[in-house]
């Protein structure tokens, strides 16, 4: 009897075994080997003669080969459910599909041949079976059934299955002991000198320390100069004091905590460093960011790091860099700020060229059990949705540590795909050292308590293959011991901790700290470079072919820079972009549809109708200038504000500017804004020059697309963070853009963008606004009226003020007259001063604000001045209070504006 068999593996076969009756030479000798010790005398070995020219396997030896790939199949595909990665030596649950009577073979079976290549190095399917266990279910199970891409899973299953599996040497196990040595020594050090200190041990896992190691020299073999590192608080000391290299005696002296005056400072297993590291291979240069606790946020701000670096050393196939994140297993899979990260890690606006993922698994989170914290098999679930391999490996065998490292960095070098090793340990102590797990978790502790640190369990394989001694380990504890005490000894004799370094390297010659005492400087351009410039951004290569609603749209931006017609919002950020470009500044911006604009204003990069091709036209201006780069983003916010946020921190001589689509957006990024952007200075010594667009204003669009909350903002603002303004005019966001990279002063930059006034013909500038002159802070009346007859003046930023100026020219009101503050924080004291100046003190001064009392600018100045503000009666004019931001009817919007501006008026 014959059989149709649908397996792709047989049907190979079966074309291989056809080619071979015709004529065996025309096969490989493997396969004519193969065949020939199945056939006997023209006949299978069950006896069934083969009907030569036959199409298919005759029926018995058919049958058995689609059985066996069966089994070598479910051995890769779920032989990980068997692998022993719990050092608590859990049992896990029994995995039918492994065993050959699940799939119908007999004892009898595991003697028969099966074919070269099936299986590297085995002949039977015997021999098969007893490498997949070994390689599959060991102390390292790894996950590929969900890689959808054959050359991924040919690649991997023929790394983990060949002879050439990763064994370590002598000398990296000697070395592997020792990192966990020191690891154990330095976590038992903290706990007897600064006792109940949190310090949020790696005892358990002390294997992370291996593994990094491990991880860096690898890095370092394969051409890697630059890593940037980004994990939580477990485990960090360690990390920093083990791995980067981080001086024991600041580490000791962040324990004694005898800061200065004016410290503010973070905890200390929050602090990051950078070092330049030796491992065997080389040196290379680790960069550990500084993280808060929000843990996984940290993800994108290190890819942004790494992805500076690379560009800024011209590393465009992304093979210099590694970017290394250290994950808590109920983080990664309770975060959602991982998927986003994930997701962008393969985009061409935010790759790296992968990066190595380590889950430090407690098998715990807090005091919640996996089962309540993670619906799927494990924390690594959400890694399956990028396709890369996972490796779940036991931490307390260094054996296979060492190989998932070893073939984890393999294939990120050679995929450039991000990978995942599951670092599957225990927490010896407490979420932190004043807590008691046992509370929660005492079946785990009573195993816990009795298991020894790794270092020792791990010493007898080592003495035993003659690899090191016990005097040698002494030696080398005692080693590791004095250099623990000696830098503690000078610690006790030290008076005060210092600030973490700041500046240095790309950042000399910028600075933070206050905005007095930084000049402003002129950022105008001369008339004939921005018409130069203008000129490259409307002109296209011979042979593109515009859409023709655009190509007007071409024409009208061309007249602009011919002088015919006043420059728009969108026109005037060109050229900001285009003019610092030429200068030689980097501009980077990304945000959702920011190439085109949300309104359809910006059109950075245009379409070729016929093929599709993009042509961004600013990246053509002129000879030598510095790339500008302008990314479509995933619909992200925190992943993507957090990534350019990363890669101000490496770009302080370029513009780096997020754009939310709608400044409400911004609200699912707050925990960058707080954790970082807002705070990094104070806690970490940290500069950026990162800019926040956010488009603004009350216009009828509902709560969710009118306001950008700019009173978190300034809720924010203390000690000279960060700048928040609200510019009303083109030639005012010209000069703004301009002085974020022309002046040293490096803060965040918070920026309140249009909507209507896009298209709005008042809101418009001359070219030559635009070529001198310099970002003002406050704009003054401009009427001309006369201070003398003014009864009261009118105080506001952005928008409201074309609704303010509209209703007071028809009403014909000479007697009110309307101040423009532009920039909120750092506050404008001297400037606003001076425009309320010429009014008389009687003259009352009223804030006009289209948002809710309680929302807006309101509650800022009202903390800041009180009722009166520089000896004029100071009073607001505003949406009545509201827990949202606006109303959802835009005719019941409208109604309100009216009444507001006829209020603001005294009409």
């Amino acid at each position: 009897m014959e059989q149709a068999v649908d397996s792709a593996n047989l049907a190979y076969l079966e074309a291989l075994f056809r080619d071979y009756q015709q004529n065996p030479s025309s096969v490989s000798p493997e396969w004519q080997g193969y065949f020939a010790g199945t056939l006997a005398d023209g006949r299978l070995g069950n006896g069934l003669a083969a009907a030569p020219g036959s199409a298919v396997l005759p029926a018995d030896l058919a049958d058995f080969l689609l059985r066996a790939t069966r089994l070598v199949s479910a051995y890769r595909e779920r032989g990980h459910l068997a692998a022993r990665i719990d050092p608590l030596g859990r049992p896990r649950p029994a995995v039918p599909e492994l065993e050959p009577s699940y799939h119908g073979l007999s004892a009898a079976d595991l003697e028969r041949p099966i074919p070269p290549g099936l299986v590297s190095g085995a002949a039977t399917l015997g021999e098969a079976v007893e490498r997949l266990r070994e390689r599959y279910t060991g102390s390292m199970g790894i996950e590929i059934g969900h890689l959808d891409d054959p050359e991924v899973r040919r690649w991997i299953e023929a790394r983990i299955e060949d002879g050439a599996f990763p064994h370590p040497d002598a000398a990296t196990q000697k070395r592997i002991y020792e990192r966990l040595m020191q690891a154990t020594l330095f976590e038992e050090f903290l706990q007897k000198k600064y006792l109940g200190a949190k310090t949020f041990s790696t005892e358990g896992s002390e294997a992370i320390i291996a593994l990094l190691d491990l991880a860096v020299e690898q890095a370092a073999r394969q051409g890697v100069t630059e890593v940037v590192m980004g994990m939580a608080h477990r485990g960090r000391l360690n990390v920093l004091a083990n791995i980067v290299g981080k001086p024991l005696h600041d580490i000791f002296l962040e324990f004694e905590e005898q800061f200065p005056d004016g410290y503010h400072g973070d905890v200390k297993y929050h602090l990051g460093y950078s070092n330049d590291v030796e491992t065997p291979a080389g040196k290379l240069h680790i960069s550990l960011n500084f993280n808060p606790s929000h843990l996984e946020f940290v993800g994108a701000v290190a890819m942004g790091r790494l992805r500076a670096k690379q560009d800024r050393f011209g590393d465009l196939e992304r093979r210099k860099g590694l970017l290394l994140v250290v994950h808590g297993d109920a983080a990664f899979i309770g975060e959602g700020i991982v998927q986003e990260t994930l997701n962008i890690s393969g985009l061409k606006a935010y790759t790296v060229g992968g990066a190595l993922h380590v889950v430090l698994n407690n098998q715990v989170g807090f005091t919640t059990d996996p089962t309540d914290y993670t619906a799927g098999r494990y924390s690594t679930e959400i890694a399956k949705m990028i396709e890369s391999p996972i490796f779940h490996v036991n931490s307390e065998d260094p054996g296979a540590v060492f190989a998932a490292v070893v073939m984890a960095m393999e294939f990120r070098a050679a995929f450039k795909r991000d990978v995942f090793i599951d670092l599957v340990g225990f927490r010896r102590r407490g979420h932190n050292e004043t807590d008691e797990p046992a509370f929660t978790q005492p079946e785990m502790y009573k195993i816990i308590s009795s298991k020894p640190p790794t270092y020792q369990s791990y010493f007898p394989r080592l003495e035993a293959a003659g690899i090191l001694s016990r005097a040698e380990a002494d030696a080398l504890a005692q080693q590791y011991q004095h250099k623990l005490d000696a830098a503690f000894t000078e610690v006790r004799s030290a008076s005060t901790t210092t600030r973490p370094p700041a500046g240095g390297g790309i950042w000399n010659g910028y600075h933070g700290g206050p905005e007095n005492g930084t000049p402003d400087v002129d950022t105008g351009v001369p008339l004939e470079r921005l018409r130069e410039l203008m000129k490259g951004l409307t002109t296209f290569p011979a042979g593109f072919n515009l859409h023709p609603k655009l190509g007007r749209f071409v024409q009208g931006r061309a007249e602009m820079g011919e002088g015919k017609r006043p420059l728009d919002w969108a026109a005037a950020e060109a050229l900001a972009f285009a003019s610092l470009a030429a200068e030689g500044h980097r501009v980077r911006m990304s945000g959702q549809d920011v190439v085109r604009g949300t309104f359809t204003q910006r059109h950075g990069g245009y379409t070729d109708v016929l093929n599709g091709n993009r042509y961004i036209p600013a990246q053509h201006l002129v000879e030598g200038q510095a790339p500008v780069e302008l990314y479509n983003s995933a619909l992200s916010e925190a992943g993507v504000l957090g990534f350019e946020y990363g890669y101000s921190l490496d770009t302080p001589e370029g513009l780096v500017v997020w754009e939310a689509q709608y400044g409400d957006f911004v609200n699912t990024a707050q925990v960058i804004i707080d954790q970082f952007i807002a705070s990094a200075e104070a806690k970490w010594s940290r500069l950026s020059g990162l800019v926040m667009l956010l488009p603004h204003g009350m216009e009828g669009g509902g709560p969710e697309h009118s306001s950008a909350r700019l009173e978190r903002f300034l809720q924010l603002c203390a000690t000279d963070n960060m700048q928040v303004t609200y510019p009303s005019t083109p030639a005012q966001y010209f000069h703004l853009l301009r002085r974020q990279v022309k002046r040293p002063w490096r803060k965040p930059l918070v920026v309140m963008t249009p909507k209507s006034l896009l298209r709005n013909p008042e809101t418009v500038s001359p070219l030559e606004d635009l070529t001198q002159g310099r970002f003002r802070r406050v704009l003054p009346d401009l009427t001309g009226a006369d201070p003398k007859k003014v009864s009261r003046v009118l105080l506001c930023s952005g928008k409201v003020f074309y609704d303010l100026e509209a209703a007071r020219k028809a009403a014909g009101r000479t007697d009110v007259a309307v101040v423009r503050l532009e920039q909120f924080y750092p506050f404008p004291e001297e400037e606003l001063a001076a425009a309320l100046e010429p009014f008389s003190k009687k003259v009352p001064v009223y804030w006009v604000q289209e948002e809710p009392a309680n929302m807006g600018a309101w509650w800022f100045l009202r903390a800041r001045f009180g009722h009166v503000i520089y000896g004029h009666p100071f009073e607001a004019v505003a949406r009545a209070e509201s827990s949202s931001p606006a109303v959802g009817s835009s005719k019941v919007h409208k109604r309100e504006q009216e009444q507001l501006v006829s209020q603001a008026l005294g009409l």
